[in-house]
């Protein structure tokens, strides 16, 4: 089939918007042949040259940019919100266009991962997935003791800022348009739902490529009896001064705790480690290449993400991949891609209960070898089987003719009462 993807973040060999644009493209391009909409001021030179390194004869890309303004994302997070906007607006007349010339079968909007901001190829006279697309997470009142005035203002920004997206007519008919929704957690599901959407899947929006995945399974496991790992920006709502306060709680002699990664709240977690005796014990390691952070998981028992409002969660996937069980909250990205096999999820009630939980899962992975390996291979299992791109790609060539197939049969009024749901076991229950 002729399919349209909106990527307008879009690179290989990152991670994240950028990671999500580019390996979606890739991977669904080895079943149909693939037109990407992107940006050319972000990746189109690294695209060009991976292209040229590697060939694929299905995937072609066409770059644009606002014709006014077009460095506007540079200039701030609000400006690249608005830029984000008017982008996807732009990319309606260029789709059209292309649509005249090509007859695609499908359009698939990829990045932003952003349920609150429409996709104006809602607009297009063929199917739509939207998705998947997050954002819909938020940080459990309890938990907002922790944070200082700064921080809870920016929850309360952000909280407002879904309410007036969500507002938004083009938002309201782009859920309404799409003939499928994928949304990244089931929070973000239930605000797809109540604007209107027909059909809506939980599934992330990580994955992880066959190479990275045969590489993290090489690296040597250390000989560390206890030795737990976090990685990630150091922000208010990734909870890592929960796993330290957790950590310290579990009172394990000799056991290491390292943070990778940093942030505006290293110096405040820093603080909190002294404040709990343990700074002995903690590393923070701060930024570092992402090859030495995959080496660096590698050399632990398990990770600790008790994330409060994480949309995806890559590092969760890093780390089973690695072999390493994951220690979360039950909460947003990391709760689809964890199970009982694989980690341990734990509730987040209170941060005190939190943090009573996160210390007994240190303790039990501490102090049982035949349960770190038996996680640690059900996560490389999990990650190779559902978070593979190659996997990815396939369920999503195989979800796009499902698609196609539907929309056909509606077009048949003759048909309209006899009509066949193929989706109908993809989509979740509506809550």
């Amino acid at each position: 089939m002729k399919i349209l993807l909106s990527a307008y973040s879009c690179e290989p060999g990152k991670g994240s918007e950028r990671g999500v644009g580019w390996n979606v493209a890739k991977a669904v391009a080895k079943y149909h042949e693939v037109w990407v909409l992107t940006r050319p001021d972000e990746g189109k030179e690294t695209i060009e040259t991976e292209l040229a390194r590697n060939p694929e004869p299905n995937l072609h890309f066409v770059y644009f940019n606002l014709p006014i303004f077009d460095s506007m994302w540079k200039w701030g997070f609000g400006l690249m919100q608005l830029h984000y906007y008017l982008w996807q607006i732009q990319a309606y007349f260029v789709a059209r266009h292309l649509h005249q010339q090509i007859d695609f079968d499908l359009a698939h909007h990829v990045t932003f991962v952003k349920y609150s901001r429409p996709s104006f190829l809602a607009f297009l006279p063929i199917p739509l997935l939207w998705g998947p697309v997050g954002g819909g997470e938020f940080a459990p009142k309890a938990f907002w003791q922790d944070f200082n005035l700064r921080n809870k203002i920016h929850e309360i920004v952000r909280l407002l800022a879904c309410w007036v997206f969500e507002s938004d007519p083009f938002v309201r008919f782009t859920a309404r348009r799409s003939a499928f929704v994928r949304a990244t957690t089931q929070d973000t599901a239930s605000r797809i739902w109540k604007l209107g959407a027909k059909q809506v899947q939980v599934e992330s929006e990580s994955g992880l490529a066959g190479e990275d995945i045969a590489r993290l399974a090489q690296f040597p496991r250390s000989a560390a009896s206890a030795r737990f790992i976090s990685s990630g920006r150091l922000l208010h709502w990734k909870g890592f001064h929960l796993g330290l306060r957790a950590f310290a709680q579990a009172q394990i002699p000799d056991a290491e705790y390292w943070i990778l990664g940093d942030g505006p709240e290293r110096k405040r977690l820093q603080k909190l480690a002294d404040d709990l005796g343990i700074s002995k014990q903690v590393k923070f390691w701060q930024n570092l290449p992402r090859e030495e952070v995959l080496q660096k998981l590698r050399m632990g028992t398990a990770l600790i993400h008790p994330s409060l409002h994480d949309s995806g969660g890559w590092v969760c996937l890093e780390a089973m991949a690695a072999g390493l069980p994951v220690i979360c909250l039950n909460l947003g990205g990391p709760a689809v891609q964890v199970t009982n096999d694989t980690g341990f999820k734990v509730a987040a009630s209170t941060p005190e209960q939190a943090v009573r939980e996160l210390s007994k899962a240190i303790t039990w992975l501490a102090g049982d070898r035949d349960l770190q390996q038996r996680m640690g291979e059900a996560g490389r299992k999990r990650v190779r089987e559902s978070f593979n791109w190659e996997a990815k790609g396939r369920d999503l060539a195989n979800l796009y003719q499902e698609i196609v197939t539907q929309s056909q049969l509606e077009d048949l009024p003759l048909q309209s009462a006899a009509r066949t749901t193929f989706l109908s076991d993809r989509s979740s229950s509506h809550p």
